[in-house]
């Protein structure tokens, strides 16, 4: 199916009701063959993972296109901004690619996160961005603008995740977010925000602008989300769904995985209130990385028994269920393994500061996008530091060179999982710390123990699955 038969074929399913089941069937087909039967890029079951998960995604939102809760506008916008623009980014714009891999050795990455603001009007136990109600720490439009222009000019990429503190928060030079959404409306921007100031104004713009989708932050519940964000939050945030659905905007979830909620994690009465009651299309789960000498943060890390646990749970959602959910370290096998340090297919991470960092959850930097710009360079020249080439290297080395016998995906994550590798061959030794904490972290051999025993841990239990359910396949079909 050519690029643009699959985005007509999108079309007819939001406006021809009646040929719908019909188009999906037709859909699933082409998605299986494609991505499963006559595709070899890696081994077959994780290929068969890569099917469940875009075909839950196609499932997930046609639901909410029966229900109402997508605007026509919104999804024929989505289609174009989304699909057309950043799925099929890559073949429209493999010319330039390829330029830009001659000329820099590499190809860029396919997208960025940025966090324009530290700001936020919540304070959540374990947040990695440690928010500050009361800090005036931000990115100014203008450099934001800057970054903007350069990932769709530079790097061709036409999606964009915004993350904080609380975008919606952000305001400067006169600006906001919702007008660089409306002045880059060829890109598409994915918001984490804890959803409290999105009103029914707020919702109405996004629809109309056509190219935003928000991730909303929950713990859980409305007890477990309370507990965590403040007593009245889970109120809130159900007000800016029925917002969101007025408007017909896509909802995306953001939860936060820990010892503290993982059993409600388990259940499927989780999903089921979230995807059919709130009209969810996708949800994001991350496990809490601990930073810092706190022993809290560690007691708070969701043990290797139960990571395993949610890895099962997530097979069954996007299987059975046919839920958009992602775990950003069980669904490695999703992305061949680690997306960050600017690999391709992958990402980096700008903060309010403006520096640049592997990862959300790597909060070390070398360079810092005022001194680039002040020195004339660019973006580009942040992805050649000896940081960012040291983990490409190892992502590279773990099994994205060779993806037919690649290193453990259920272990995917650079510093979480392998830490002591990321401290003895990745973290430069004049790479700085984002915050104290981070500081900290580096000085502190409690930790640095700690996360090694994680590590060796989730090791035993993950390496039995990956060879039996992952490798073995592969080892047989080259019998053959």
């Amino acid at each position: 199916m050519k690029d643009f038969i699959f985005s007509n074929v999108l079309h007819e399913l939001v406006n021809n009701k009646m040929s719908r089941n019909y188009l999906l069937k037709k859909l699933d087909s082409y998605l299986y063959n494609s991505i499963v039967e006559k595709n070899e890029d890696t081994l077959h079951k994780v290929q068969k993972k890569k099917y469940q998960f875009m075909n839950s995604m196609l499932q997930s939102a046609v639901r909410n296109v029966e229900k109402g809760y997508f605007s026509k506008n919104v999804f024929k916008r989505i289609i174009h901004v989304l699909v057309e623009n950043s799925f099929l980014n890559r073949q429209k714009y493999s010319e330039k690619l390829e330029e830009f891999k001659d000329q820099y050795g590499e190809y860029p990455p396919n997208f960025i996160v940025v966090s324009p603001t530290q700001a936020c009007n919540l304070s959540c136990t374990g947040c990695y961005a440690s928010s500050d109600p009361h800090t005036s720490t931000k990115l100014p439009y203008h450099m934001v603008d800057k970054i903007m222009d350069e990932v769709r000019n530079k790097f061709h990429s036409r999606f964009v995740t915004i993350s904080g503190g609380e975008p919606f928060l952000y305001k400067s030079e006169g600006k906001t977010l919702l007008d660089l959404f409306e002045k880059y409306d060829d890109i598409f921007f994915l918001v984490y925000t804890n959803g409290t100031l999105i009103t029914p104004e707020v919702a109405e713009r996004l629809g109309k602008a056509g190219n935003v989708t928000p991730a909303i932050s929950v713990e859980g519940f409305e007890k477990e989300t309370d507990a965590r964000r403040g007593k009245g939050t889970h109120k809130k945030i159900r007000e800016a769904f029925e917002n969101l659905r007025n408007a017909g905007v896509p909802i995306g979830i953001s939860v936060t995985a820990t010892s503290e909620n993982a059993d409600v994690l388990m259940t499927d009465e989780f999903y089921d209130y979230y995807f059919d009651q709130q009209g969810a299309t996708y949800m994001w789960q991350f496990q809490l990385m601990p930073i810092g000498r706190s022993t809290h943060a560690f007691d708070l890390m969701v043990p290797p028994e139960k990571r395993v646990e949610l890895y099962r749970k997530w097979e069954y959602l996007i299987s059975e269920k046919q839920y958009c959910v992602a775990d950003f370290w069980n669904s490695g096998v999703l992305v061949n393994g680690c997306i960050a340090y600017g690999r391709r297919g992958g990402y980096f991470y700008i903060d309010w500061n403006g520096n640049i960092m592997p990862c959300v959850f790597v909060p070390y930097y070398v360079d810092n996008i005022y001194d680039l710009y002040n020195n004339g360079k660019s973006l580009v020249d942040a992805l050649f530091s000896n940081f960012m080439k040291n983990g490409r290297h190892w992502i590279r080395q773990y099994g994205q060179a060779h993806p037919h016998n690649p290193n453990n995906w259920l272990m995917p994550c650079s510093i979480r999982d392998h830490y002591d590798n990321f401290r003895r061959n990745i973290l430069p030794d004049h790479a700085k710390g984002e915050s104290e904490e981070a500081e900290e972290s580096l000085n502190d051999e409690e930790y640095y123990r700690k996360l090694i025993e994680y590590d060796e841990e989730l090791e035993k239990l993950t390496e039995d699955i990956w060879e039996e359910e992952y490798m073995e396949r592969e080892k047989q079909n080259a019998g053959k």
